[in-house]
């Protein structure tokens, strides 16, 4: 434990921390993006890839977030700095914190625009608003509802308050009891679509498609995809997290809670995947729509189908849910670090940054409609943001933390609060050193564009050949345990 550990809220139990951070994870990028990329990639074979890569990369850089936050016990700006100076080290690494919450914040700023689409289709549905012939149709009711700056704002507007009331409340009052149910009604409503989507004809080769391997299918494009969603569906260096895991209790093991998180996010994708790609087939359509999948496809072959309204609305709720629980966890950080810092009760707080927000989400929604024409090298606001972010950003922070708890920590200080057995520490250690850097720095430039798609799909090929030498846990030879150990 760090010196003067400061008193902090937790978790009312290990479960408080695993829903709210699964609910972190689990957004419209599991039920919205997972499917549609898994239709455009082959299926099966980016499956695969996607799980190895959650392990590879994903896995460690949570961990590590994980410890960062519970052993700073503060946002993370004060547990970066805290844990920093611990071990004797520069302030300057407290930079990665303000790059976390900034990120968080940032990437909140066009999430409550995405997220109010779910919103919209919701109302949509529940009133008959979703009916058409044809994608076009659909495609052509998805554009009036962003031209429509009125529209548009005040569902985004809807997010963002609710967002607010609930952060509002607290950690255990607010988030813990709000995730406490909207996570397990996701999953009942994820279920009961996969129970129907087993009688509607399309089931089987739902299956096949998700869960069929074929090395035909996995190209360098796929893999690299697969790796990048697997870092960012887990809600890595946008402060969530590691603000997530500073109220997480000392008695949790950091490992087991990492491994369950990872486990959830996963299963929703692919419980998503088992909900949407039956209906989709059922009706003859192409599984590899792209984003439209959600909100042109779906609509339209949810109007063909027996009960179709009532399962449309079902799907809807669960994807309004499945945002709004991951944009509590977007905001935290900033709220938590204006309670702790500047004096500021925690409902002010919420209130402060939601009107920032609202100003913030009001340029991005704009780019949609009135302000189409506004840009700056060819990209809008609401690109602008999101490039910032899941371009530079996320994987700049995730690269900085892997390296910060990897080489410049007091191994003595990441030991203790890990607490993993001699074996999985030294292949952690060797993970967050070596494999999930080389993971990030991959994502990183084949996102800018720096590399060829097939060169970079090379070092990523390297990377997963690493994982495979070290093995798993207790396999990891005595040799390379002893020498990380000593380095360490």
């Amino acid at each position: 434990m760090t010196t003067n550990e400061p008193s902090r809220t937790q978790w009312l139990g290990r479960w408080g921390f695993v829903l709210a951070a699964t609910g972190s994870a689990v957004g419209l990028g599991n039920i919205w993006k997972f499917p549609y990329m898994t239709g455009e990639y082959g299926g099966g074979a980016f499956v695969l890839v996607y799980l190895v890569c959650i392990l590879s990369v994903g896995v460690p850089i949570m961990m590590t977030e994980i410890a960062l936050g519970r052993r700073g016990r503060g946002s993370p700006i004060d547990a970066i700095r805290r844990v920093v100076k611990e071990s004797g080290g520069s302030s300057l690494w407290s930079l990665f914190g303000w790059m976390a919450m900034l990120c968080g914040f940032l990437i909140l700023s066009f999430y409550v625009v995405v997220a109010g689409w779910s919103f919209a289709y919701l109302w949509k549905m529940i009133s008959g608003g979703l009916v058409g012939s044809s994608v076009d149709d659909m495609a052509a009711i998805f554009g009036a509802n962003n031209a429509n700056p009125f529209s548009l704002g005040g569902w985004s507007t809807l997010v963002t308050v609710a967002t607010m009331v609930i952060v509002g409340k607290g950690v255990q009052q607010g988030i813990e009891k709000s995730v406490g149910w909207m996570m397990p009604g996701m999953v009942i409503m994820l279920l009961i679509m996969i129970v129907y989507g087993m009688f509607s004809g399309g089931f089987g080769q739902a299956v096949h498609f998700l869960f069929d391997f074929k090395a035909s299918s996995l190209s360098s494009e796929g893999m690299l995809a697969a790796m990048g969603h697997a870092f960012f569906t887990l809600s890595l260096a946008s402060g969530a997290i590691l603000t997530y895991g500073s109220y997480l209790p000392r008695r949790a093991s950091i490992g087991r809670t990492t491994l369950t998180v990872a486990v959830a996010d996963t299963l929703v994708a692919l419980m998503a995947g088992l909900a949407i790609f039956p209906v989709i087939f059922a009706n003859g359509m192409e599984p590899n729509s792209g984003p439209g999948l959600i909100f042109m496809s779906l609509p339209l072959a949810f109007q063909a189908m027996p009960m179709g309204t009532l399962f449309g609305i079902l799907f809807f709720i669960m994807l309004s849910m499945a945002a709004l629980t991951s944009s509590i966890s977007m905001v935290e950080a900033t709220v938590s670090w204006l309670n702790d810092n500047k004096g500021i009760s925690r409902k002010a707080a919420a209130w402060g940054t939601g009107i920032v927000l609202w100003l913030m989400s009001t340029l991005a929604m704009l780019s949609f409609n009135i302000g189409a024409d506004w840009t700056l090298a060819g990209k809008h606001f609401f690109d602008w943001l999101d490039f910032l972010t899941s371009r530079l950003m996320m994987p700049l922070g995730g690269l900085g933390m892997a390296l910060l708890a990897g080489f410049f920590l007091k191994s003595e200080a990441v030991r203790d609060e890990l607490d993993l057995p001699a074996g999985m520490h030294a292949l952690w250690l060797f993970m967050v050193r070596y494999v999930s850097p080389l993971g990030i720095l991959v994502i990183f430039v084949d996102a800018l564009g720096i590399v060829a798609v097939d060169f970079a799909a090379h070092w990523l090929w390297l990377a997963l050949i690493l994982v495979v030498m070290t093995g798993l846990g207790e396999t990891l030879s005595p040799r390379l345990r002893r020498t990380l150990s000593a380095k360490g």
